[in-house]
C-alpha cells in the first residue's frame, strides 16, 4: 500500500510503464527501442495537445493529429489487411499544388483513406493529401470533425482552388456516391464524372492533374442489393446488402481482405491552357473525358495483372 510519502509521481509511473512495455516487447520479439520511441512520441504528442502547442489551418486541418493519430490508425489496414501495393508514386510532384483524381468504390470511402496513407507513407516528401468530401461527411457529428482534422474539405470549387493555389495536394473522387454505391455487377466500370468541376479548379490554379487508379476497393463490401426504405429512414444515399451485411450484424461491417493496387499515372499538365480555359465548356469536357478514360484503361490493365482478388 502506498503512503503519501511513497506514492510514485508521474515520472515514476511513466518509467514503470516503459519498463513493462519494454519487457512485453522483448518477450514478443519486438525491438525495445521501437517501443521506447513510440512511447516518447506519444508522450510528446499528449504534451502538445494539453499545452495547445499545435496548429490548425483555416480549413480545420490539424497536421499534428493527422500524423500521430489518423494515419497510424489506418496503417494496419493499409499494410496488413489490404496489403496495398503502390506504383507511380514518382508522378506526385515533390512540391506545389496538384490535383489527384481517382475512381471511387467500395460502399464506404475506404479508397480515399488508403490513397491518403499511400501518398504520405510512400512519397519521399511525405506529402499530405487534402481530400474533398461530400456534404454528408460533415453532417455526421464525430466523422465530420475527424475528417476535417485529417485534411478533408467540403467539395466546393472555391475551396479546391484556394488549396491548389496555395500549393496543396488535393484529392477528388468525381464519381461520388454513384461510384461507392454501385452494385458489384458494375465493378470497375467508371460512372459519370459530373460536369468537370475538378478540371476547372485545376485550370484556374494552373496545376497538373494526376490520375490514380485503385483496384481492390470494389471487393471489400460487394453490393448485392439495396434497401431504399432503410436508406430514406437514415437519410443515406443507399443502404447496401452485401454477402455479410446485414446477415452477420456488426460483424458484417468488417471489410473483406482484398489485395489492393494503387497506381498514380503521369500528370496531365494544365498550365499551357491558361486560367481562362476554365470557362471553355468544350475544353473542360475534353480534359474530363481524358482523365476518366486514362483511369478506366489503367483499371483494365491492373485487373489483368492481378493474380487473385485476395492474394
Amino acid at each position: 500500500e502506498f503512503t503519501s510519502e511513497s506514492r510514485p509521481g508521474p515520472a515514476e509511473l511513466v518509467e514503470l510503464a516503459v519498463n513493462v512495455l519494454r519487457a512485453a516487447a522483448t518477450s514478443a520479439g519486438v525491438p525495445a527501442e521501437d517501443v521506447e520511441r513510440q512511447v516518447a512520441e506519444t508522450l510528446a504528442y499528449l504534451r502538445r495537445r494539453l499545452s495547445g502547442d499545435y496548429v490548425v489551418d483555416e480549413f480545420g486541418f490539424d497536421e499534428d493529429y493527422t500524423v500521430n493519430v489518423h494515419l497510424p490508425l489506418l496503417r494496419p489496414l493499409y499494410k496488413k489487411w489490404f496489403r496495398v501495393e503502390v506504383r507511380g508514386i514518382e508522378n506526385i510532384p515533390d512540391d506545389g499544388g496538384a490535383l489527384v483524381v481517382g475512381n471511387h468504390s467500395g460502399t464506404v470511402a475506404m479508397d480515399s483513406l488508403m490513397t491518403q496513407v499511400a501518398v504520405y507513407d510512400e512519397h519521399p516528401k511525405n506529402r499530405h493529401l487534402r481530400m474533398l468530401g461530400a456534404d454528408l461527411v460533415f453532417q455526421m457529428p464525430f466523422i465530420g470533425t475527424m475528417a476535417r482534422r485529417s485534411g478533408t474539405t467540403l467539395a466546393a470549387n472555391t475551396d479546391a482552388e484556394r488549396l491548389l493555389a496555395g500549393g496543396s495536394l488535393v484529392g477528388v473522387w468525381p464519381e461520388g456516391f454513384k461510384g461507392v454505391g454501385k452494385p458489384f455487377s458494375e465493378r470497375y466500370k467508371l460512372q459519370r464524372f459530373g460536369r468537370g468541376g475538378f478540371v476547372s479548379a485545376a485550370l484556374r490554379a494552373g496545376v497538373p492533374i494526376v490520375p490514380v487508379s485503385i483496384v481492390g476497393a470494389e471487393e471489400i463490401y460487394p453490393i448485392l442489393g439495396n434497401m431504399p426504405a432503410v436508406a430514406r429512414l437514415l437519410g443515406l444515399p443507399y443502404a447496401p446488402i452485401t454477402p455479410t451485411f446485414p446477415l452477420l450484424g456488426p460483424l458484417g461491417m468488417v471489410p473483406l481482405p482484398s489485395k489492393w493496387l494503387i497506381e498514380f499515372g503521369p500528370p496531365i499538365e494544365t498550365t499551357s491552357f491558361g486560367p481562362e480555359a476554365a470557362d471553355d465548356p468544350m475544353l473542360v469536357f475534353d480534359l474530363t473525358d481524358q482523365v476518366r478514360e486514362t483511369i478506366q484503361q489503367t483499371l483494365y490493365s491492373l485487373l489483368m495483372q492481378r493474380k487473385s482478388v485476395f492474394l
